[in-house]
């Protein structure tokens, strides 16, 4: 079994949840609300943390919502939100997961989400690992890492804090 390396600490992911949160206000600071949608598992403890740094920082309201989707099988499986359709049409959404390896799991976050009447919609990952097979981008990044295919990135939430491993 390959050996866990720290590239992120608990401080650290705070920092780069502080600076996505200032970074989406920034572009977002006219609105009366925003949709913050995490693909679960992962994205949506990320999208949390995030949704709780904007309601620190700014008047807007902040509607935090979980995305399902069957990341084993993807395709074949139908992708749920744990609200009603109402709670985004004519929102600004901020689709959130914790990393972008293919972009498979974005790509298809976005096109559920596109069903919707949504006003606008941004991605915010926590790590882009850079190996995209699917035509999608991220405009809140908390870390871009290279890696090899063979390595692999996982999000650590516990009671103490948060942590990112490569492997």
């Amino acid at each position: 079994m390959p050996e866990k390396k720290l590239i992120l600490n608990n401080e650290q992911i705070i920092q780069k949840i502080n600076r996505i949160a200032y970074q989406i206000f920034e572009d977002n600071y006219q609105e009366k609300e925003l949709v913050i949608v995490g693909i679960v598992k992962k994205g949506y403890l990320f999208a949390e943390k995030i949704a709780q740094k904007l309601e620190e920082i700014s008047p807007i309201k902040i509607t935090l919502v979980k995305l399902t989707l069957n990341k084993e099988d993807i395709i074949n499986s139908q992708a749920t939100l744990d609200t009603n359709e109402k709670e985004i049409n004519s929102k600004v959404v901020i689709l959130v997961d914790d990393v972008l390896n293919t972009g498979r799991t974005l790509i298809y976050g976005v096109k559920y989400l596109l069903d919707f009447n949504i006003r606008k919609m941004s991605t915010a990952v926590l790590v882009d690992r850079k190996h995209k097979k699917y035509p999608i981008g991220t405009h809140y990044v908390g870390l871009a890492l290279s890696t090899t295919l063979q390595n692999h990135i996982s999000l650590a939430f516990t009671k103490k804090g948060m942590a990112a491993y490569l492997s």
